[in-house]
C-alpha cells in the first residue's frame, strides 16, 4: 500500500522521473553515482605520497590530482543546469556517468603525472554534471513533505563519501596499487548506467519544454562559458602554485591572478546582461539563496580541508600507514550516516537555520578540541575527535541543501542546484590550497622560533642532549644531534597542524550567524519549488 501511495504521488508530479514507480527507488539509484563521484574528491588523499613516488614528483605537485578534479568539476557546474534542460536530464545524467567511468579507467592507466592530471580534469567534467542533475531529479520526484528525508538520503552519499574515501584509498594503496582507486569506479559506473536506463523515465512535460526551447532556437552562451572556464582555471593555478612560487612575489602568479580576476568580473557583467546566460547569477539576488551558497562554500572549505589534512597529519607526525590514516576518518562517516536520518526528521519540526547554526557550533568545538592535541595522542582519540567533527557536518549539509531553494521562482531547480554545488566544490578547492599554504608558512615560523634554543649555551638544549645520550648509550658524535633534530621537526609539524585547526575553529564560529540570513520557513515544508 505504501509503495502504491508513493507511486501515485510520483505520477502527480509533472516533472518526476520516477515514471509511476516508488520515488525512493530513484533516490537510491541516483545516490550510487553521487557516492562514486564525491568519493573521488577524497579517495586519493592518503595515496598522494605513493602517487608522487611512482611518478617522480613532489608531494606538493601531487596535490594537483585533487585540485584539478575539483576545479574542472566547478567549471562544469554552472552550465550543467542549462545542458540538462537542452539535452534532457536522463540523457545528460547518463552521459556524465559514462564520461566519468571512462576517464576513471584512463586515470588508472596514466603513465605520467601530467597525463593523470589531464584524465582527472576529464573525470571532473563528467562528475560536475551529476550533482545538479541528481538534486533536481530528487526535488521533482518527491512531494514537499518528503523532500527533507529524500535529501537526507542523498546527503549520506555526499557527506559520507569524503570520509570513507581515505580509508578505502589507503587500504587499496597498501595492499594493491594506487591505480586501483580509479579502477574501482568502472563496475560502479556500469551498474549506475544500467539502473538509470531501466528505471528513470523522462516525463512528458520535460520533453515538451525541451521541444519548445528548440523551436524558439537555442542560444548558446559561448562567451559566458569561456569566461567561467578561464576565470576558475586561472584561479586554480594560482591556488596550486602560489606557495611554491612565493605568491605575488612571482610574475607568474601575478599574471594568472590578473587574468582570473578580469575574467570573473567580465563574466558577472556579461551574464547579467546576456539574453540567455549560462550562469543564472540573478538567483543570488535572493537573500536566502545567497546565504545558503556562503554556508555551503564554508562547508566545502572545512570538510575537504580537514579530510585532506588529518590523514597527512597522522602519516607525517605519527608514522601511520595509508590504511591506518584512512581508518582515522572512517568512523566519522558512520556517525554521519546515523545522524543524517535524524536531521531529516528534525527538519519537520525545527527551522533549518537553527540546525545550521547548531552544526557550526559543534564544528567549532570539535576543531578547538583537535587544536589541543599533542604528539602523545593515540589512535582512539583521533577517531573520536573525527566523529565529533563529522557530527557538526551532518547538521549542516541537509538543512542547507533543502532550505536553499525556498522562495525561488518555479523552474529554477537545475540552475539553483548548479550554483549550490559550485559553491561546495570551490570551497573544497580553496580549503585544500589554504591548508597546504598555511601549513608551510606556520612550519617556517615554528622552525625559526624553536631553532633559537638550539645552542650549546641554552639550558634546555643541554638537558635534551643529556637525555638523548642517556637513552642511546654507546652513541656519540652526530647521533644525539640527529635525534634532537627529528624531535624538533616533529614538534614543528605538530604545532603547525594545531594552528590550522585553531583558525578553522574560529572560522566556523564566525560563519554561524550567516545561517540566520536564510529565509524563515514552515518546518516540514522546506523544499524546492
Amino acid at each position: 500500500m505504501a509503495s502504491a501511495a508513493h507511486g501515485q504521488q510520483s505520477e502527480q508530479l509533472p516533472l518526476s522521473l520516477a515514471g509511476g514507480r516508488n520515488p525512493w527507488t530513484i533516490a537510491v539509484i541516483v545516490s550510487i553515482a553521487t557516492f562514486m563521484e564525491v568519493l573521488d574528491t577524497s579517495i586519493a588523499n592518503v595515496s598522494l605520497r605513493h602517487i608522487a613516488g611512482g611518478m617522480a614528483a613532489s608531494v606538493d605537485e601531487s596535490t594537483w590530482v585533487l585540485t584539478s578534479y575539483l576545479v574542472s568539476n566547478a567549471i562544469v557546474l554552472p552550465i550543467s543546469g542549462w545542458l540538462a534542460s537542452v539535452i534532457g536530464r536522463k540523457r545528460f545524467y547518463m552521459g556524465c556517468v559514462l564520461l566519468f567511468t571512462i576517464s576513471s579507467f584512463l586515470c588508472g592507466l596514466a603513465p605520467t603525472l601530467g597525463t593523470l592530471i589531464l584524465c582527472r580534469v576529464l573525470q571532473g567534467i563528467g562528475g560536475g554534471g551529476l550533482a545538479p542533475s541528481e538534486q533536481s531529479i530528487l526535488a521533482d520526484s518527491f512531494p514537499l513533505q518528503q523532500r527533507g528525508m529524500a535529501f537526507a538520503l542523498y546527503g549520506v552519499a555526499v557527506v559520507v563519501a569524503p570520509v570513507v574515501g581515505p580509508t578505502l584509498g589507503g587500504w587499496i594503496t597498501d595492499n594493491y596499487s594506487w591505480r586501483w582507486i580509479f579502477y574501482i569506479n568502472v563496475p560502479v559506473g556500469v551498474i549506475s548506467l544500467a539502473l538509470t536506463y531501466w528505471f528513470l523515465v523522462e516525463p512528458k512535460a520535460e520533453k515538451e519544454h525541451r521541444e519548445e526551447m528548440r523551436r524558439k532556437g537555442l542560444h548558446v552562451d559561448y562567451i559566458g562559458f569561456g569566461l567561467v572556464a578561464l576565470g576558475l582555471g586561472c584561479l586554480q593555478v594560482v591556488l596550486d602554485k602560489g606557495q611554491r612560487e612565493d605568491w605575488f612575489g612571482s610574475n607568474f602568479i601575478v599574471f594568472f591572478s590578473v587574468v582570473s580576476g578580469v575574467s570573473l568580473v567580465a563574466m558577472v557583467v556579461w551574464e547579467l546582461t546576456c539574453r540567455d546566460p549560462i550562469v543564472d547569477l540573478p538567483l543570488l539576488k535572493n537573500r536566502g539563496f545567497l546565504a545558503a551558497n556562503i554556508v555551503m562554500l564554508a562547508v566545502g572549505f572545512i570538510l575537504f580541508g580537514t579530510t585532506q589534512l588529518l590523514p597527512q597529519l597522522v602519516q607525517e607526525i605519527y608514522g601511520y600507514t595509508a590504511t591506518q590514516a584512512g581508518l582515522v576518518i572512517t568512523p566519522g562517516g558512520i556517525g554521519v550516516m546515523m545522524l543524517m536520518p535524524i536531521v531529516g526528521l528534525l527538519l519537520r519540526k525545527v527551522q533549518p537555520r537553527t540546525l545550521i547554526a547548531f552544526g557550526w557550533i559543534v564544528e567549532c568545538l570539535a576543531l578547538l578540541h583537535l587544536s589541543h592535541f599533542t604528539t602523545d595522542v593515540n589512535f582512539g582519540r583521533f577517531v573520536w575527535a573525527r566523529i565529533f567533527q563529522a557530527a557538526g557536518i551532518a547538521f549542516l549539509f541537509v538543512p542547507v541543501t533543502t532550505a536553499a531553494y525556498v522562495g525561488l521562482p518555479p523552474g529554477k531547480n537545475n540552475n539553483a542546484s548548479a550554483l549550490i554545488n559550485l559553491s561546495r566544490n570551490l570551497g573544497g578547492s580553496f580549503g585544500i590550497s589554504w591548508v597546504q599554504t598555511w601549513l608551510a608558512r606556520r612550519s617556517q615560523l615554528h622552525q625559526v622560533r624553536l631553532s633559537e634554543h638550539l645552542t650549546p649555551y641554552d639550558a634546555t638544549y643541554q638537558r635534551a642532549i643529556s637525555h638523548i645520550q642517556h637513552a642511546l648509550p654507546g652513541h656519540s658524535g652526530q647521533a644525539p644531534l640527529a635525534a634532537l633534530n627529528l624531535s624538533l621537526q616533529r614538534q614543528v609539524g605538530m604545532l603547525s597542524y594545531m594552528d590550522i585547526f585553531y583558525v578553522l575553529a574560529w572560522a566556523a564560529l564566525l560563519i554561524a550567524p550567516v545561517a540566520f540570513l536564510l529565509r524563515k520557513s514552515k518546518p516540514g515544508a522546506v523544499a524546492m519549488h
